[in-house]
């Protein structure tokens, strides 16, 4: 019999969003023990702690795995940047910790494509035990959950003067994005807590557990495969500083390494296309052809236009000001550095008739490669305005490939991104319609000259090639796990990997399409549900009164809202 360094019932792979609330939620049954073991290090650093410092925390290689996609052959070879979290938390620790939850009909197509249980009756109670909203409880949000969720202070940010733009470009104002009524311009909610601190999946879930005696979390270590007897997954290995550490698992192999990294796992362990594992001389455990496909993610390109005053958030930038923030934040928990730098978000249809919200427009008060500044030592930039226009349905597919055996190396990322011309035209729609909307007063007597891609680029034609060439990634990455039931499928509706036992994979991969918006909510939903699966404990029920409805749109039309799925 093989020798293992240490066992556990449960081994999960991943402190991300999805793994922590694995760990902490199996953890709470004393009986059973929890081995966690994370790539990367501890998340006590100020910039993962301070709401705004997640401009610095996204691009420090410190904090993150630092991707780059292939040369990306729809966007002129561009090859993408692709920033995912290497620490306690995962991205939920480096994010932008924008909270929403997508649209209600997003997970009813889950349902439809055989990934039972995951309907949007099904998947609100989840998402409900997670948070601790600021709204309290209701039909639609939870008050008692580890996550904490709270609207953006808007002083400052020309929230006001935004929302009275689009309700007279026509668009729905609603009061909750997450709840009755869920499209249109909203104040944006962040995943912080009460003192002004970044609420991640580590903060929220993780770390109030490991006082536990059944949960280790073993860091700064690198799963290099799963152990198989035959078709059945018993363990892990995984290295640091040189030693391999073999650890069995009694129960189950839980993987929550993301959309990039469980797919390499898998693929390294002998679960995968077997042709493609055979071209690195891994043996086939399981053909799967499915493992690495179906890649998905939002789409975003920029527009922005020069503010008519300098009165925009880059002057909370200058250096004293900064300061000063710093020091009241730390102290405090509050002032400008502890919330995001977002006047309001738009969750838009830019075609009659769609069945649901094609557009986010992610309205922000400055521009984004804003620093501090020091007077007459660094020069200011422009004050501006910039929109991110993020194509919420891609039909683009990308996927993840091994560039060799070595579990050190970098999987090999394509994401076709701006494959599929659908693509390319939401965004040109979302682009005319921030046009629109910025040259709306009131926004439009602070809104100067269009900057990027700027008011020569007319035509579609004109437009799709800004588009081609300006396009980037949200870093809401699905899909390649994905669950259903065709033949490409890798996961049933209860996560487990299909043609071996002992192993599921419980994280942002399983998604079969991304929903329709920023996703670490859903990853916390999927850490929720996934763990009561791997318990068997009795689904969540339903909160029959939660229902949705489906504003008129600026055309004056409602949405085609399939029969089934009729709310008042």
């Amino acid at each position: 019999m093989a020798r293992y360094d240490a066992e556990a019932d449960y081994v999960v792979v991943g402190a991300g969003s999805s793994g922590c609330v694995l760990a902490s939620r199996l953890s709470e049954d004393a009986a059973s023990s929890v081995i966690l073991v994370e790539a990367g290090g501890r998340d006590d650093h100020p910039y993962l702690r301070m709401p705004l410092g997640f401009l610095r925390a996204v691009r420090d290689p410190r904090f993150g795995w630092n991707f780059m996609s292939e040369p990306e052959a729809h966007l002129g070879g561009r090859p993408l940047w692709i920033p995912r979290g290497k620490v306690l938390g995962g991205c939920s620790s480096i994010n932008g910790m924008f909270y929403m939850r997508g649209h209600p009909l997003d997970y009813d197509g889950w349902a439809a494509v055989g990934c039972t249980g995951w309907g949007y009756e099904h998947v609100l109670p989840y998402f409900k035990r997670s948070e601790t909203s600021w709204r309290g409880e209701d039909r639609y949000h939870g008050s008692k959950g580890p996550l904490h969720v709270i609207p953006v202070n808007t002083n400052g940010l020309f929230h006001e003067e935004m929302m009275e733009a689009a309700k007279r470009c026509g668009y729905p104002i609603t009061d909750d994005i997450n709840g009755e009524v869920p499209e249109g311009f909203a104040r944006g909610e962040v995943t912080i807590d009460s003192r002004g601190r970044r609420s991640s999946a580590a903060r929220a879930y993780l770390h109030p557990s490991m006082k536990r005696p059944n949960l280790r979390v073993e860091l700064n270590a690198l799963t290099t495969r799963v152990l198989f007897e035959g078709q059945t997954a018993v363990g892990i290995e995984y290295a640091r500083e040189g030693r391999i550490t073999r650890v069995r698992a009694r129960r189950e192999v839980l993987l929550s390494g993301g959309a990039y990294n469980s797919p390499q796992l898998l693929m390294l362990s002998g679960v995968g296309p077997a042709a493609h594992l055979n071209r690195h001389a891994i043996p086939v455990v399981a053909d799967l052809p499915g493992v690495g496909r179906n890649l998905s993610e939002h789409a975003v390109s920029m527009v922005e236009f020069a503010a008519t005053r300098a009165n925009t958030f880059l002057s909370k930038l200058r250096a004293d000001r900064a300061a000063l923030s710093a020091a009241r934040w730390a102290i405090f928990g509050g002032g400008a550095f502890s919330t995001l730098i977002n006047s309001c978000n738009g969750i838009i249809r830019t075609e009659p008739g769609l069945d649901r919200p094609d557009v986010q427009l992610m309205c922000n008060p400055v521009r984004l490669d804003a620093d501090v500044w020091y007077p007459g030592f660094s020069e200011r930039k422009q004050h501006l305005f910039s929109v991110g226009i993020v194509a919420l349905h891609p039909h683009s597919r990308g996927h993840v490939e091994l560039h060799s055996a070595d579990p050190t190396a970098a999987p090999r990322l394509v994401m076709n991104l701006a494959q599929e011309s659908h693509d390319v035209a939401t965004i040109r729609r979302g682009i005319r319609a921030v046009r629109e909307l910025y040259r709306t007063s009131p926004q439009a007597e602070l809104t100067g000259a269009e900057l990027t891609p700027g008011e020569q680029i007319r035509s579609d034609a004109e437009i799709d090639a800004f588009v081609r060439s300006s396009v980037q990634l949200t870093q809401h990455p699905v899909g390649t796990c994905s669950m259903g039931t065709g033949p490409d499928a890798v996961l049933d509706a209860e996560l487990k990997v299909r043609g071996v036992q002992g192993l599921r994979v419980i994280d942002a991969s399983i998604m079969p399409t991304v929903p329709g918006g920023n996703t670490n909510a859903a990853a916390i939903m999927i850490g929720e549900k996934g763990a009561d699966l791997v318990l068997g404990r009795p689904a969540l029920s339903a909160d029959v009164d939660a229902v949705w409805r489906v504003p008129a749109d600026r055309h004056g039309t409602q949405a085609v809202v399939p029969p089934a799925r009729q709310f008042a």
